[in-house]
């Protein structure tokens, strides 16, 4: 078979198009994961002083909800925790920050300068939740914006999917 510049040009322009459309496939299903995060979908991760110690006082927020920065400054504020003395030793409190650091949002969040410390804070979470009324955060059942485990029914498991919410009577 001799070489062909018309046979080549065609084949060449095929493996053009295939490549440009796995290469736009690949692009939605990144972009798809993307979504997925701010929808609360990411994987889940898990550490057991996270969970024994961030839940015991409150609902054990997955990583994925705040970049790095935030959390450090979270965990380095932790004997004037919103509030209340959070302290932990060392040991614990180096676990935890590595593991919140490790699997915490690696997208933009806010360009003030200073790292945000509450997720309700974040231009995600007051997206998601612009069409929430009022009254639902004031209802004794929910109590608070940071309280996601009363409308998000596997927010336990990690999973924040609309199709799961049921806001409280």
């Amino acid at each position: 078979m001799l070489f062909n510049v018309k046979n080549f040009t065609r084949m060449f322009a095929v493996v053009v198009l295939v490549m440009g459309a796995t290469m736009s496939v690949a692009h939605i299903s990144d972009a798809r994961a993307d979504d997925d995060e701010d929808e609360g979908q990411g994987p889940t991760v898990s550490n057991a002083k996270w969970l024994a110690e961030c839940g015991a006082c409150h609902f054990a927020y997955p990583p994925r909800f705040l970049p790095a920065e935030s959390w450090r400054a979270i965990m380095s504020g932790l004997d004037k925790h919103f509030g209340s003395n959070a302290g932990l030793d060392a040991a614990t409190a180096n676990e935890i920050t590595a593991f919140l650091e490790k699997n915490a949002s690696t997208k933009m969040h806010e360009v003030s300068g200073k790292p945000l410390l509450r997720i309700t804070e974040t231009r995600s979470f007051k997206s998601e939740h612009s069409e929430v009324a009022a009254r639902v955060w004031k209802n004794p059942k929910v109590k608070s914006p940071a309280n996601c485990g009363a409308c998000h029914t596997k927010a336990e498991s990690g999973d924040f999917n609309e199709d799961d919410v049921k806001i409280p009577k």
